[in-house]
């Protein structure tokens, strides 16, 4: 699997795409406008358009900036260790949402939109495809080195990643933080009824 962040953001691009990470939380994706989002940058909605014709197109590229966060996230996790690893994981799937619930709200939202949207679809299956990835590497890495269960890590990240997704969805649908804490609860437990 080649690493997503490959995408490098100018000085202003970066200031741009923190400005949109504000919007989104204020005012969530039904609202946002390009308006406002130049107004948390301080500057004009044309200095906004020199970089992105269209919010959309600002807002796919937010979508690869939260990626490349993400992974710069997971490169910080200096453990060889495949328990930890795959705890990390999970920590970072569902208890550092609790943070920015504003955002999780918003992306959600974004999320709802890839079906009719053909940009934010394909970032958010790269992001998915790199998040299983991630699981499945933890889980094998497990495997090899007799820490974990000799099971099918296919199917163990698959049922993880469905964890994950329930638990952040009912997190903002229900506006209950408290799904996020059982979903990671309930990852420890299949993690320990399963893999160990």
């Amino acid at each position: 699997m080649t690493d997503p962040a490959d995408r490098t953001f100018s000085e202003s691009e970066e200031a741009i795409m923190k400005a949109t990470y504000r919007a989104l939380r204020e005012y969530g994706y039904a609202d946002l406008t390009i308006q406002r989002i130049a107004d948390e940058y301080g500057k004009s909605t044309a200095a906004v358009h020199y970089y992105y014709d269209t919010k959309d197109q600002l807002l796919a590229s937010f979508l690869d900036y939260l990626l490349e966060r993400f992974v710069d996230s997971i490169r910080d996790v200096e453990t060889t260790d495949p328990e930890e690893r795959l705890q990390l994981l999970l920590d970072e799937l569902l208890v550092k949402p609790q943070e920015n619930p504003d955002l999780s709200v918003a992306l959600l939202e974004m999320r709802s939109q890839a079906p009719y949207k053909t940009a934010f679809r394909d970032r958010f299956a790269q992001n998915d495809e790199y998040v299983r990835y991630l699981l499945k590497a933890a889980v094998n890495h497990g495997i090899d080195e007799g820490a974990f269960t000799d099971v099918d890590a296919e199917h163990v990240t698959r049922s993880l990643m469905t964890i994950i997704d329930g638990g952040r969805t009912r997190a903002v649908v229900l506006d209950d933080l408290g799904a996020l804490v059982t979903a990671r609860r309930t990852a420890g437990e299949y993690v320990d009824a399963v893999l160990r």
